[in-house]
């Protein structure tokens, strides 16, 4: 607790707002799409995925595959408090819904379905399509029922562990039951699937070929420990990076080649 406070306050240091960016690419993100304040006709259909999840009182067993969790002593856990305590909140599914639309995102990847409220989020836009991955049989099985009942046909949700599916989209194939194999690039993916500084790294290097210069690459829970910190200082000043916004809870990165290089560190 006492790290986390601490990185906050740090970060409200040398926070900024619209004012004084000097990049016209980041400006218009930021004014556009981050402090856009209209009601936007996806926010309902993300509400009540959320809400119907908040009154579902079934108890699943998770099974853990990230850094655990913080907030559960067991892996018995009951899907409203899941939801609750470890799903994005509705303020970040809006932005997230947000940027999928500013940024026309048509494929998009996200490693860690748990409940599935961002992948909600994502594919409220229904141009946009989305691999979503979840190691755990039990959370997946929610987050089907529920994409299913709220009509995401436009989700394929992979059932595996993280580190296979990648090698399937890469091309490093292994044995699998995966119904579906791509090549394709990504427009946008969604990093939520384990906050240890190794696997991250692991997953941003393995994926940079998936990307393309417009592709973005957002980074969840950047501040959650010392080591996801280090992660989040390597990858933005790997040599492909050219911006990267930390907004702390989140860090983004762009490709953008005809860019400088540059880091903002932005309040939302």
């Amino acid at each position: 607790m006492y790290f986390q406070l601490k990185s906050y306050i740090n970060f409200l240091l040398k926070s900024q707002n619209q004012h004084g960016l000097h990049s016209p690419f980041v400006y218009n993100l930021v004014t556009r799409c981050f402090y856009d304040t209209t009601e936007h006709s996806e926010y309902a259909q993300i509400k009540e995925f959320r809400n119907d999840l908040l009154r579902n009182k079934e108890i699943i067993e998770v099974e853990d595959f990230g850094a655990g969790s913080r907030v559960f002593n067991s892996n018995q856990r009951p899907v409203h408090a899941i939801a609750k305590n470890a799903g994005i909140t509705l303020f970040r599914a809006r932005l997230l819904a947000r940027i999928v639309n500013y940024l026309k995102v048509k494929n998009a990847l996200e490693l860690g379905t748990s409940l599935g409220i961002a992948s909600a989020a994502m594919a409220a836009n229904r141009g946009t399509n989305l691999i979503t991955i979840e190691g755990c049989k039990e959370t997946a099985g929610i987050a089907q029922q529920q994409f299913d009942k709220f009509g995401f046909d436009n989700i394929d949700l992979r059932v595996d562990k993280i580190e296979y599916v990648i090698s399937d989209l890469t091309g490093k194939f292994r044995p699998t039951t995966s119904k579906q194999k791509t090549s394709e690039k990504f427009d946008l993916i969604y990093f939520d699937g384990n906050h240890h500084k190794q696997a991250t790294l692991e997953y941003f290097l393995k994926l940079l070929p998936l990307a393309h210069n417009d592709s973005v690459f957002i980074f969840d829970d950047i501040h959650w420990s010392a080591e996801m910190q280090e992660a989040w200082k390597e990858i933005k000043e790997h040599p492909q990076v050219r911006v990267s916004i930390d907004t702390y809870q989140w860090g983004l990165v762009f490709f953008r080649s005809e860019q400088v290089k540059e880091h903002f560190t932005i309040r939302v």
